[in-house]
């Protein structure tokens, strides 16, 4: 029997019988950016005994000839300045909480960077695409090569709707992590199109925002549900979904804190 899908889950496209925690569309699946909601006090992540990227090894992927744009190009330079900063910064140093006495959280680095355009994702595109995508680029060398502690972000450009499982990017769900077949760890971030996934953000802040939320999430909980998670409300970036803080000049989510029993 498949797992039960719960709020804010997408069933795993890769049919190994788990859900895909991702970023939910603002304001339950409505297309609205209400008041951020304060986590509740009774979150408690536990680990399951699963994986932990302890030393983040994060590179991005830019899908579609799209990103050939000068505008897009600006969009993918300043992800990469973000990557390139979150990865060094007190963000990573929160997660130090969900180490454990072999598996020690701390900072990562930003790996590199790759456009792929050889291929097109067309105005649709599914979760098993998106993989054999990133799959065939390391083939070909078009990537940085995997280790234990990759994972890649795969970009996809305006106009481009996302499917994994039954649900679409802009109308359930703004980003999502996962581990493919192969054990390829990669996070996926459509193109904010809607109000559900920017509110009262612009689109770098919004993407931004996202980002963080996936790569805590990859890092405490690589395999969903396998790492630190709670089986009512998720993981560490699901329960406090769209409140966000500046970290620098950048907008980040805020994160589950079991040690302060808060968001922060």
């Amino acid at each position: 029997m498949s797992a039960p899908r719960r709020p804010g889950a997408a069933r795993d496209p890769a049919g190994q019988g788990r859900p895909i925690r991702v970023v939910p569309m603002r304001g339950a699946g409505e297309l609205v950016a209400p008041a951020p909601r304060a986590a509740p006090s009774t979150a408690q992540l536990t680990y399951r005994g699963g994986p932990l990227l302890t030393a983040v090894e994060v590179v991005t992927v830019f899908w579609g000839a799209a990103w050939n744009d000068v505008a897009a190009q600006a969009t993918a330079q300043a992800l990469n300045g973000f990557f390139q900063f979150v990865v060094a910064s007190p963000y990573l140093d929160q997660l130090a909480e969900y180490g454990t006495s072999q598996l020690k959280i701390g900072r990562g680095r930003y790996a590199g960077t790759a456009r792929v355009t050889d291929t097109a994702p067309g105005t649709s595109v599914t979760d098993s695409a998106i993989q054999e995508m990133l799959q065939g680029a390391l083939a070909r060398t078009s990537l940085p090569a995997r280790t234990a502690n990759t994972v890649y972000f795969a970009f996809l450009p305006p106009g481009v709707t996302v499917v994994a499982g039954s649900e679409r990017s802009c109308q359930a769900f703004c980003g999502y992590h996962d581990r493919s077949a192969g054990g390829l760890y990669y996070a996926v971030v459509p193109y904010p199109d809607c109000t559900g996934c920017l509110g009262t953000l612009g689109p770098i802040d919004a993407l931004t925002s996202v980002c963080s939320h996936e790569l805590a999430e990859a890092i405490t909980d690589p395999v969903p549900g396998q790492g630190w998670y709670d089986d009512a409300k998720g993981e560490i970036g699901d329960i406090c979904a769209w409140q966000n803080k500046q970290l620098g000049t950048y907008e980040v989510q805020l994160l589950w804190s079991n040690r302060a029993q808060a968001c922060v």
